[in-house]
């Protein structure tokens, strides 16, 4: 049974959704979900891995299942029904005035840790310059001297092993984020241009990452289901644009997976990595300040 105590809405101009309005907004995002996780749980069904599609659902900790449920805006609320009681229910809804809305009160102590964390590394990752010169060479420093080719059941190597090592030997690496440096092979690790360690890994990131600019969707997911799910999607779907760049950027050949390679071993293909990377850094800008805005939002409401 929802919780009827008074509650005042987040903010004067909060919409109120009829039912008709929230459950359109319910199927059509279920549908622009489901063009992800239905392939991803028919693969699954058949134990059949993809070395692009399948990250956001193992590296990221969020299910498929609440990708595709659907939570209101912070400042919509819905219309009083049977049908809105059943999905929308305490603690992090509850009735009032024949409205259903947000209780921004059950947002408990540790949650709101989570989410000053959230902000605190997006706004210093927003701050900081771009960088646009790693040319995604991550994947390489990888499986340099076959360290951790960990594709090769699906996708081999598009060059010889003496060819990959030969690109990371020539070139300055200069990887910024951490969860992709810690996987480099250990004589790879000290050819970067910065030690990353774990104690400051947020002050390293920058907007120009692709990595940086995937983790919008675990931001995102981290402050669910406060901020509301069309900016969670937003950010999944860009995060699938920059793995898909990640990945066409690597040393493995995917072309029997429909990807062409960005060969970044030569100049016309960093050109190509760097004219995209900065197409999708410009779009992960405006979802940074758009996270920045509405966790702030739930923080003081």
């Amino acid at each position: 049974m929802l919780d009827t105590r008074p509650i005042t809405l987040r903010a004067p101009d909060a919409k109120v959704l009829t039912s008709m309005e929230w459950q359109a907004r319910d199927e059509a995002h279920l549908e622009r979900a489901q063009r992800w996780t239905l392939p991803h749980k028919e693969r699954r069904s058949r134990h059949e891995p993809h070395p692009v599609h399948d990250f956001l659902f193992q590296y990221y900790m969020y299910s498929p299942g609440k990708l595709e449920t659907w939570h209101p805006a912070p400042s919509e609320s819905l219309q009083d029904s049977a049908a809105a009681r059943e999905r929308f229910s305490p603690p992090e809804y509850r009735a009032a005035g024949g409205v259903i809305s947000r209780d921004f009160g059950a947002v408990s102590h540790q949650v709101r840790e989570q989410l000053r964390t959230v902000v605190k590394v997006l706004v210093a990752t927003q701050s900081q310059p771009a960088n646009f010169g790693c040319y995604g060479v991550h994947e390489w420093a990888m499986v340099y001297g076959g360290h951790d080719v960990r594709h090769a059941g699906i996708a081999p190597l598009r060059l010889p092993q003496e060819e990959v090592d030969a690109f990371i030997e020539g070139r300055p690496i200069a990887c910024s984020h951490f969860d992709a440096y810690r996987f480099f092979a250990p004589e790879v690790k000290p050819l970067n241009r910065v030690q990353l360690e774990w104690s400051t890994r947020h002050e390293m990131e920058q907007p120009g990452c692709i990595h940086a600019n995937m983790d919008l969707y675990r931001w995102a997911y981290t402050a669910m289901p406060w901020i509301g799910s069309a900016v969670l999607l937003d950010c999944f779907e860009l995060a699938a644009e920059l793995r898909m760049l990640d990945m066409q950027a690597s040393p493995y050949d995917l072309r029997d997976l429909g990807f062409e390679p960005v060969r970044v071993e030569t100049m016309e293909g960093r050109r190509e990595y760097q004219r995209r990377q900065r197409e999708l850094s410009e779009r992960a800008m405006v979802l940074r300040a758009e996270l920045i805005e509405v966790v702030g939002e739930v923080l003081s409401a």
